[in-house]
């Protein structure tokens, strides 16, 4: 009998859901986001990554369609375990992460002067990296 492969994903998500921020009344988030990483933007909404922000954590879902601005919610993975697409510089196992550009992730600086008051930017801990293209994520 063969050992069944790991499905880490599928381990205890932790799933919210939240509003969509706007850019001059359309959403930011469209369903091309979907699997992508996300921040909070502003009192309940989430909006995709950029360079160097914090990760709330994985869109799982969006309401409605492309079209029904302003209406949609998101649902997002913002506990358990996940798999995010990486960027340079590409994290290794055990590292911290941050957002990057197009809603992936990459390596967290080290713990240093550049973390603002309230604490640590960086968030997770990588558990898997499949080369430079996604890493396996501890939402913790």
């Amino acid at each position: 009998m063969a050992i069944r492969p790991q499905r880490l994903e599928t381990i205890a998500p932790v799933i919210a859901s939240f509003a969509i921020s706007q850019t001059a009344g359309i959403d930011d988030l469209k369903d091309a986001d979907i699997g992508k990483a996300v921040t909070i933007s502003a009192n309940s909404t989430v909006s995709p990554c950029a360079d160097g922000d914090i990760v709330l954590g994985k869109l799982l879902a969006l309401t409605l369609t492309d079209a029904d601005d302003g209406q949609r919610v998101g649902s997002v993975q913002i506990g358990g375990i996940c798999r995010l697409t990486t960027a340079t510089t590409t994290p290794v196992v055990g590292d911290r992460i941050l957002g990057a550009v197009g809603g992936a992730v990459k390596q967290a600086p080290a713990l240093i002067g550049n973390d603002p008051a309230g604490g640590n930017v960086a968030r997770g801990t990588v558990l898997d990296v499949n080369g430079t293209t996604d890493c396996l994520v501890l939402l913790n």
